[in-house]
């Protein structure tokens, strides 16, 4: 048996904690049980005003700073920490920050929604939520992209917790994460057929990153290595925001037409202090 094709090892979670809440008007406090681990993920359907999808669309599509990403096929605005130095991200950071301004601030901002309602729950226990820093900068507030792929998904299976121990990335406080749990953010702003949030029950292990040959990246995980995991496929629409355990191996499966998100990556690391980067 190949290394891709053995079974990841890992944790796997009770089945009553392996599944989605469902609600229609944001509840911060489900979103706190998800970054305190007591929660797989929970999904806030149609929360975000049609205005606000339609101005944050407009204005990510026309914008002159919108790239396209290879590999992982979409069109973006921002900058990924992942497989960089502290020092790459935070320069492309600076350089792209305004344009992701641009697009967040909206009338109706999901994203200044989000985090004013967590802000708010946070501070009634003590904590604090801020983007995280080095050194005076600043990570940068989100991603905004849409996937371009085609095939079995449009995101490949992977995992967000192995990037935060990136050896380029020491002293980034984003690695206290790991001591707590990284939980991935996403608001859809624009979507059209297919693109479903896919989870799988695992949680790999160090072992099985090596293996894999993805013990700082966590990205991609072959599907027939999952294939034994029970699964959630969790259909996405306009409109929707969605908080998960992003230790979990996810993915996006196939899709039609753009599927537009803005995006961050959040999770505590100390008793009072949540940051977000992407």
């Amino acid at each position: 048996m190949s290394p891709e094709s053995r079974p990841v090892a890992g944790f796997q979670a009770d089945p009553e904690f392996f599944r989605l809440e469902e609600r229609t008007e944001f509840d911060a406090g489900l979103v706190l049980e998800v970054l305190q681990g007591r929660r797989l993920g929970v999904m806030f359907r149609g929360v975000i005003p049609a205005e606000a999808q339609k101005e944050s669309v407009a204005r990510f599509w026309s914008s002159p700073a919108r790239r396209h990403r290879e590999g992982e096929p979409s069109h973006y605005i921002g900058s990924y920490h992942w497989n960089k130095s502290t020092e790459t991200y935070l320069a492309e950071t600076e350089k792209i920050t305004a344009d992701v301004r641009e697009v967040l601030d909206v009338p109706g901002s999901p994203w200044q929604s989000f985090r004013d309602g967590l802000a708010d729950e946070l501070a009634r226990h003590g904590a604090v939520l801020r983007i995280a820093e080095h050194e005076g900068a600043e990570a940068c507030p989100a991603l905004v992209r849409a996937w371009d792929k085609e095939g079995s998904f449009a995101l490949e299976p992977h995992e967000d917790e192995a990037q935060c121990g990136d050896p380029r990335q020491a002293g980034f406080e984003i690695q206290g994460v790991r001591d707590h749990e990284v939980c991935a953010v996403n608001m859809c702003v624009e979507h059209e057929e297919g693109g479903r949030l896919v989870i799988w029950n695992i949680r790999p292990d160090a072992e099985s990153r090596r293996r894999l040959g993805i013990e700082h990246t966590g990205f991609s995980y072959p599907a027939e290595a999952l294939a034994g995991f029970d699964e959630l496929r969790i259909e996405v629409g306009r409109g929707d925001v969605y908080v998960f355990n992003g230790a979990y191996v996810h993915a996006v499966d196939a899709s039609t037409g753009n599927r537009t998100n803005l995006s961050f990556l959040m999770g505590f690391i100390d008793d009072r202090t949540v940051v977000s980067w992407t």
